[in-house]
């Protein structure tokens, strides 16, 4: 409790041995057990809304730290968050959240609980699934999307290819069953950086069935870049509709990207025959031609959001892709 400055303490002290005077009763003793109680669920309100946290004279930290705040997901709701993620009543369907993913340990930190939280409050059934590359060889984020969506399980009906370093702001964003076609959330008129009409990367929903339509994606493409846009011509292969969101006011604003480019170079060479085959159509590969082995499978809880870290070793043919490793 706060007092003026103006007030002397002698009078606060009178106050309370008037309170605390006479024969200490039972009834006393609930009374002020009451009022503890009742001052340590303002003070829980408080901190879990904000407002024990914000700075009296500004904050004066760097703007890197204040964003990292703010990304930090709010406080869990009653009960266990876990069970929210999986909740019968949101629904008949559940979503697979695929992150294709290598030693991005500080955006994944950011990204598990953030979705979880986002998903939770538009009551979307999901599990997040994150696919760890921890072989030898270049990047592949077509292929770890494969083997998220063959390691996704039975207990799910639609699957989410997700960037770990895109987080959307605009609660209006759907997450939902993609039933009339694959739905392009990250959209060109959204996206912070890409803004081409045939771009369908950063973030993508689709069925499995549709997924499994278009045999997948290509693993060919080693290193950063290319594979979204040689999806992009399954899509239209499998003679797939898709659909972009609309009513979004929010534009370049609608999604956060937290990648570092300074601090996180992307693998952007090409060796070899790369150069020239990056622009070609993958006739036969995807699903039927993935080869990889799981390493192992954890399930990890990073504050309060479970997900799901299925470490996974490519393998690669470099009679056929040799630029699967750098020279």
């Amino acid at each position: 409790m706060m007092y003026s400055s103006r007030r002397k303490p002698v009078l606060y002290f009178k106050e309370e041995r008037r309170f605390l005077s006479g024969r200490c009763t039972i009834y006393k003793l609930f009374g002020l057990c009451m009022v503890l109680l009742l001052v340590s669920l303002l003070w829980l309100q408080l901190s879990c809304s904000g407002e024990m946290s914000t700075p009296l004279h500004g904050d004066r930290r760097p703007p890197q730290q204040q964003q990292q705040q703010q990304q930090q997901p709010p406080c869990p709701p009653a009960g266990d968050r876990a069970s929210l993620a999986d909740d019968p009543s949101w629904g008949p369907h559940r979503l697979a959240l695929i992150i294709p993913f290598r030693e991005r340990f500080d955006e994944l930190m950011v990204f598990v609980p953030f979705m979880h939280t986002f998903l939770n409050k538009k009551k979307i059934r999901h599990k997040i699934i994150v696919i760890n590359q921890v072989d030898h060889y270049r990047f592949n984020r077509a292929s770890l999307i494969n083997v998220g969506y063959l390691e996704s399980g039975n207990d799910t009906d639609y699957l989410a290819m997700h960037d770990v370093d895109l987080l959307p702001l605009n609660e209006a964003l759907d997450y939902g069953f993609p039933v009339e076609g694959p739905f392009h959330v990250a959209s060109p008129e959204l996206h912070p950086l890409y803004h081409y009409k045939t771009y369908v990367g950063g973030i993508l929903l689709l069925t499995k069935k549709h997924y499994h339509a278009c045999n997948g994606m290509s693993n060919r493409f080693w290193g950063w870049g290319r594979e979204d846009d040689e999806f992009y011509r399954r899509l239209r292969k499998a003679e797939l509709q898709l659909f972009r969101p609309s009513g979004i006011t929010t534009g370049y604003k609608t999604f956060l990207h937290i990648h570092d480019s300074a601090w996180r170079k992307r693998d952007q060479k090409r060796v070899a025959a790369q150069k020239q085959e990056q622009f070609k159509v993958d006739q036969e590969g995807g699903l039927t031609n993935l080869r990889y082995q799981v390493e192992s499978r954890q399930e990890v809880t990073i504050s309060g959001a479970p997900c799901t870290v299925i470490n996974t070793k490519l393998e690669c043919d470099q009679d056929h892709t040799p630029w699967c490793l750098l020279a």
